[in-house]
């Protein structure tokens, strides 16, 4: 089984052939030259086919908005290329993490809800309480008999 992102796989498909669909049914032809994020693309050595295939246009680059690709077709080699990068990696994302606590979450052994936050559970007095108080009364009630 083989999962891979698309975006990194595009990163990898770069100065190669591929061909795109767009939503409207026009594909085009060329080398992908760059790619960002939103999966826009810059292509070079374009050929642009219409929808229904009887009309062609040769352009020296073109820019493809990301939101209007329905499908990209990219070469096995360049697939096979990514399963490589991947297996040398070691286990995709994160590689091989071996009982080290690495990239999210947080460093030591104290997560959420352990004491060391703001506010209660802690030694020292919290705002504006002077440290040498005593727990007893809450100041600023007095009693009501």
């Amino acid at each position: 089984f083989f999962l891979q992102l698309p975006l990194s796989l595009l990163k990898t498909a770069q100065n190669h052939p591929m061909l795109v669909e767009l939503k409207n049914g026009e594909t085009y032809n060329g080398h992908l030259v760059s790619c960002d994020n939103w999966m826009n693309i810059n292509l070079r050595e374009v050929i642009c086919t219409s929808r229904d295939g009887d009309k062609f246009w040769r352009m020296p680059e073109c820019y493809i908005r990301g939101s209007t690709i329905k499908y990209l077709r990219i070469p096995d080699e360049i697939i096979d290329m990514v399963k490589e990068e991947v297996v040398s990696k070691g286990r995709g994302r994160g590689g091989m993490q071996q009982n080290k606590q690495q990239g999210k979450g947080r460093g030591g052994g104290a997560g959420r809800g352990v004491f060391g936050g703001r506010g209660r559970g802690m030694q020292g007095a919290g705002r504006g309480q002077p440290q040498d108080k005593k727990p007893g009364k809450p100041q600023g009630i007095k009693n009501q008999h």
